[in-house]
């Protein structure tokens, strides 16, 4: 049985993801020239990040709930890694010149989206935020747009698409936001800065408990900090 609370909880997020998608035109519900796109999400070297949800909002305001959970893509700490090393080579600061597609999966049956929640544990703080990224139309504009490109793994010049949209989440709460395709250049398109869940870790449902982070990353920001003015 849900609490009152909890009811309330949800309905006041799908209300706000309603209330945001009010404005979206005719335009915005053409069909796209793809099957489907994807959404993916990395942290920066070290700042482990935890997806608790992601939960997506297309321009008919269909709601696809855990688009996205689990872990995100990170180049540092490699998988596997045993033991502390003596020389660290990751670096977190900044973003990467070129994100690659992050960890994620494609939103099966979605139009193009309008909004994406995301819910996630940044175990290196250790705090829980939670961010309401709004997807504009000139974003998806930019998703619908094909280029002519020579795309050396196929070996032939093809027309891509952006059809992937990239989230980035580093501690501080930032999530910034590209689009990219699988030749073409990624453009960034949104920085925006979410908020403390004050219900803490899995809805406050674990007593406070975190993921645990990795002995390497607890190394590294023990010896080094966290870089929050670089994102």
């Amino acid at each position: 049985m849900h609490s009152k609370w909890e009811l309330f909880n949800c309905r006041s997020v799908l209300l706000s993801l309603l209330l945001v998608l009010s404005g979206c035109g005719v335009l915005d519900r053409q069909s796209m020239p793809y099957d489907e796109w994807r959404v993916g999400f990395f942290a920066p070297d070290y700042m482990e990040v935890w997806i608790e949800t992601a939960d997506v909002v297309d321009v008919n305001n269909l709601v696809f709930r855990r688009s996205g959970s689990g872990s995100v893509g990170l180049r540092y700490p490699r998988a596997f890694n045993n033991g502390v090393p003596q020389v660290f080579k990751g670096n977190p600061k900044g973003w990467p010149e070129r994100p690659g597609w992050g960890a994620g999966k494609y939103v099966a049956g979605a139009a193009l989206p309008g909004l994406i929640y995301v819910r996630w544990q940044s175990m290196v703080e250790p705090q829980t935020y939670e961010a309401y990224i709004k997807i504009p139309a000139s974003t998806r504009e930019i998703m619908r747009k094909g280029e002519k490109i020579y795309c050396a793994p196929y070996g032939k010049w093809i027309t891509d698409y952006r059809k992937a949209i990239v989230i980035g989440l580093a501690p501080g709460g930032i999530a910034k936001t590209w689009v990219t395709g699988p030749c073409l250049e990624s453009i960034e398109v949104s920085r925006t800065q979410a908020t403390v869940d004050p219900r803490g870790p899995y809805e406050g449902k674990s007593n406070g408990h975190y993921r645990p982070l990795t002995d390497i990353s607890k190394a590294y920001v023990e010896k080094f900090g966290i870089p929050y003015e670089s994102w």
